[in-house]
């Protein structure tokens, strides 16, 4: 898994979850260039800040134009507020899809052809928002889910040049977390509903997109690799259980006074 000499851009590689794969990333012994509206909060020891947004085509494709190779892209740039449908028009919605789904596809075409000069590797980072409702984030959830089709396409369309692969990633701790999930009571009840018994940390995110980049996965494309954890517990057997003893409980019981 090393990227000894591999040239990479990561957008929205300034903090959170693209820090901890801009970081990953340096560690593997890739040249790293991240991009990001503003420049980072903290120092990413390095890495090459280029401020960029991604919606915008041109400066996009100005960036690629100016760099002299490129192995290995993460389109990690996106997000969205919470916001129910109801709560503003279609146009502010067609914003986040814009982010979110859009702008990889507008970072991919730019990169294409140093991409298939290196013979090099797309990741894309996916959500299991577009695995499964996600009320609040709606426009989000649909984004993520044409993401994870969007790269299945490209891994069609552009081989056997250029790999394509989807990290489809679940909670993560970052230092935003508060403003999903509350105070440390808050970010310890929701990492019990995972079944590793944790929020995943940007490293665990970046370690994972490193794997997809390097040649380790030489014959993995098209792929949508789940780091969630274990996903989630359904919320019926919780409801199922609630009150009484569970069947198997009773059963062990049961054997231990034989």
């Amino acid at each position: 898994m090393e990227l000894d000499g591999k040239v990479a851009v990561v957008t929205g590689g300034t903090r959170g979850l693209g820090a901890g794969i801009a970081r990953a990333f340096v560690r593997a012994g890739a040249e790293v260039v991240v991009c990001a509206r503003r420049p980072p909060e903290v120092p990413l020891p390095g890495t090459q800040f280029v401020p960029l947004d991604v919606r915008d085509a041109e400066a996009v494709r100005r960036l690629c134009g100016e760099l002299p190779r490129l192995d290995v892209l993460v389109n990690n740039a996106g997000g969205s507020p919470h916001r129910p449908l109801t709560h503003a028009g279609a146009d502010r919605h067609a914003r986040v899809v814009e982010l979110n789904l859009v702008a990889p596809l507008t970072v991919s075409l730019a990169a294409y052809e140093h991409l298939r000069r290196a013979r090099g590797s797309i990741v894309m980072i996916g959500s299991v928002s577009g695995g499964r409702p996600s009320p609040g984030t709606a426009a989000y959830g649909a984004a993520k889910a044409g993401l994870e089709n969007l790269a299945r396409s490209m891994a069609v369309e552009w081989a056997p040049d250029i790999r394509v692969n989807t990290l489809v990633v679940g909670m993560v701790r970052t230092e935003l977390s508060h403003l999903h999930y509350g105070d440390q009571d808050g970010v310890a009840a929701v990492a019990r509903t995972v079944p590793l018994g944790r929020l995943a940390e940007p490293s665990d995110v970046g370690r994972a997109a490193v794997f997809l980049a390097s040649d380790a996965a030489a014959y993995i494309s098209g792929a949508s690799l789940l780091v969630h954890g274990g996903g989630e517990r359904p919320a019926f057997l919780d409801a199922a259980n609630a009150g009484h003893t569970p069947v198997a409980d009773k059963e062990s019981r049961h054997e231990r006074t034989l």
